[in-house]
C-alpha cells in the first residue's frame, strides 16, 4: 500500500465516528477541480520522484499501524481515501489488518473497481461506503480528463445501493462542468441510494488543473436549486456544506 499521508483526527469524514483519514497514493483520473494534486500521481516508476520534488512525505505502514493500535479506544473509525484506494490490489488485506485491531472502516471511491468494491462487501471489510458521481454518464471523461469504463460505474452504483450498507454519493458542482439540467440525469440513477450530497466546488487552493483556481463557484441559491432537481429524481440530495 502506498500511503500519502494521515489525518489523525477527524469529526465530520465518517458519520457518528471519530476518526483518522488515510489518504492512499495515485488515481486514476484527473479531476480538474481535485485539491489533492499532490495523491494524484502517475502510479508507475514516478512515484517516488514526484513526491520528493513536491516535497510530499509518505508514511510507511508500520508507522501507521502503530498509531493505529497506540489510538484504538479514542478512535473508533478509519477512512480510506485517495487519490482512489480501489487501485491499490492490497487493499483488502491491508483493510482487514485495520479492522482486526477493531476499527470500522470507511471507503472513499470513484466507483471504477466495481470488482474490487464487490470482494470488499462480500468479505465485510468496509462498514461504509461513499462514492463521487462526477456528472452524467455522457459527461464523464470531460469532467475527469481521462477515459472512462461507465459501465463500471454503473455497476458500482448499483452494488453500493443494494449492498446494505450505510452508503453516500457526491457530487463537486464545477461551473462550466455541470448545469441544472444534469442534477435530473444524475438523480435518475441514484434512485434508493441513503444519501446523496451536493459539494460546492473551492478554488482557492492548489488544484490538479491549475486553471480551475481562482474560479467562481455557484451561488447557495443554485446549490440549493439543483439539490430541489436532485430530490425531484432520486427522492434524497441535500447541499454539503
Amino acid at each position: 500500500m502506498i500511503i500519502g499521508g494521515l489525518e489523525k483526527l477527524s469529526i465530520l469524514d465518517y458519520p457518528d465516528h471519530l476518526a483518522a483519514i488515510i489518504f492512499t497514493q495515485g488515481c486514476n483520473f484527473r479531476c480538474h477541480f481535485c485539491y489533492n494534486p499532490k495523491l494524484v500521481l502517475p502510479r508507475k516508476g514516478e512515484d517516488e520522484k514526484n513526491i520528493k520534488e513536491k516535497g510530499f512525505s509518505p508514511l510507511s505502514t508500520e508507522d501507521l499501524f502503530l498509531f493505529l493500535r497506540e489510538r484504538y479506544g479514542r478512535l473508533d473509525g478509519i477512512v480510506i481515501t485517495g487519490g482512489e484506494p480501489t487501485l491499490h490490489p492490497d487493499l483488502p488485506s491491508f483493510i482487514k489488518e485495520i479492522k482486526e485491531i477493531g476499527y470500522d472502516v470507511k471507503l472513499d471511491t470513484n466507483g471504477t473497481n466495481p470488482e474490487m468494491l464487490q470482494a470488499l462487501i462480500e468479505k465485510k471489510l468496509i462498514d461504509y461506503v461513499a462514492m463521487d458521481l462526477k456528472a452524467p454518464f455522457d459527461k464523464y471523461e470531460d469532467t475527469v480528463s481521462a477515459k472512462v469504463i461507465c459501465n463500471d460505474l454503473k455497476k458500482s452504483v448499483k452494488m453500493i445501493i443494494k449492498s446494505g450498507l450505510p452508503h453516500e454519493f457526491r457530487t463537486t458542482v464545477v461551473p462550466g462542468l455541470l448545469d441544472k439540467e444534469d442534477f435530473k440525469i444524475m438523480g435518475e440513477s441514484l434512485q434508493g441510494a441513503d444519501n446523496w450530497y451536493l459539494q460546492k466546488f473551492k478554488s482557492d487552493t492548489d488544484l490538479v488543473d491549475g486553471g480551475y483556481r481562482g474560479k467562481d463557484a455557484y451561488s447557495d441559491r443554485e446549490m440549493k436549486e439543483f439539490a430541489t432537481i436532485g430530490r425531484e429524481a432520486a427522492g434524497i440530495c441535500e447541499v454539503r456544506a
